[in-house]
């Protein structure tokens, strides 16, 4: 798939959000994506995390299971896993830090993918390869379905995306959005951020 037909199921899905946001990652922007909004859909659920498998295949690193941060990434960890035939798990958070739970486990040496929904920072998924390695594991490659940093992320290991933007972030004292004054700031997303 091309990242334009990628864009139109963002598009389709009413994912592709403008206005003045609070990311996850603390920093502001006049665009958001909500790929819950497009992940609801099982059908293209089902495009997206397969084609993204496809993409992980191409990088020809051997892999064991999938991780995810939670929330945003566990429908795209389940449904990557099952086209890369192997098991799908995510870290959620406690008090703060990723953490597994729920009786998952990563086994000495196991070899995982990491994926998500969004990457902006990479925070998340940086936290996620920690979990990976707390657990005696190693990260292999990584993958979104968007990568909103414009490819400027580094996690050390391949990465691989659908589509990739080159979308404005903003310091909160340097936010444009903000100095105006005429948009309301938003934080549309899972992570408890409070909005000042």
């Amino acid at each position: 798939m091309t990242e334009d037909q990628i864009k139109e199921i963002f598009l389709k899905s009413n994912a592709f959000l403008e206005g003045h946001f609070l990311l996850s990652s603390g920093l502001h922007s006049p665009y958001y994506l909500q790929c819950a909004k497009v992940l609801q859909y099982p059908n293209y659920a089902e495009i997206l995390c397969k084609e993204l498998a496809k993409k992980l295949k191409e990088l020809e690193v051997e892999y064991d299971l999938v991780i995810a941060p939670a929330i945003g990434g566990i429908i795209v960890s389940y449904e990557t896993a099952r086209y890369l035939g192997v098991r799908g798990i995510f870290a959620e958070r406690v008090n703060g830090n990723l953490t597994l739970r729920r009786g998952f486990e990563i086994k000495e040496g196991e070899r995982a993918i990491v994926v998500e929904d969004v990457v902006t920072t990479g925070k998340s998924t940086k936290e996620t390869i920690e979990v990976v390695k707390q657990h005696g594991g190693e990260v292999v490659a990584v993958g979104s379905l968007v990568d909103r940093s414009g490819g400027k992320v580094n996690f050390g290991v391949p990465f691989t995306t659908l589509w990739r933007l080159e979308v404005p972030v903003y310091e909160p004292s340097s936010c444009p959005l903000c100095k105006e004054g005429k948009i309301e700031l938003v934080k549309p997303g899972s992570r408890n951020i409070p909005v000042k």
